[in-house]
């Protein structure tokens, strides 16, 4: 596959203080990160849209998609290969409560795991939020 700008569509949930995100690593860099749930937008399909997919697809969860709270741009490198990606981030909420209460949920698309981490941990550094500049987005929506 040749170099392309990659469009995403993030979903910010929230439960009291903690946001819902995933767990990945970088063995390359040796970095443990974390980014908010949600995907590739298809070709001739809405970022919103995108979103209710890709939950369905990694959680079989139905969400409502929020507020679009920006756009960011990320140039970035993972496991020694370049990317770069324009992510629409919104507010999301699930329909089914019950997803609150579960303290960490299995992506079936994947072998991460989705669950909740504090934002103090995001914004005192000891925890990697991406992409890079949605810690900013964050205050904004809190």
């Amino acid at each position: 596959m040749g170099l392309t700008i990659r469009p995403l569509a993030l979903g910010i949930i929230w439960r009291d203080d903690a946001l819902l995100v995933f767990e990945g690593r970088d063995d390359f860099k040796g970095e443990t990160y974390y980014r908010p749930l949600g995907g590739g937008v298809e070709f001739g399909e809405g970022s919103k849209d995108a979103l209710v997919r890709e939950f369905g697809e990694e959680l079989g969860a139905e969400i409502k998609v929020g507020a679009r709270l920006g756009v960011l741009e990320n140039v970035f490198t993972w496991r020694d290969r370049p990317g770069h990606e324009i992510a629409f981030v919104f507010t999301a909420e699930f329909v089914d409560d019950s997803f609150y209460q579960r303290d960490e949920m299995k992506i079936l698309d994947d072998p991460a795991t989705a669950r909740w981490v504090d934002v103090r941990e995001f914004r005192d550094g000891s925890k990697i939020l991406y992409p890079t500049g949605l810690i900013g987005l964050l205050s904004a929506d809190q």
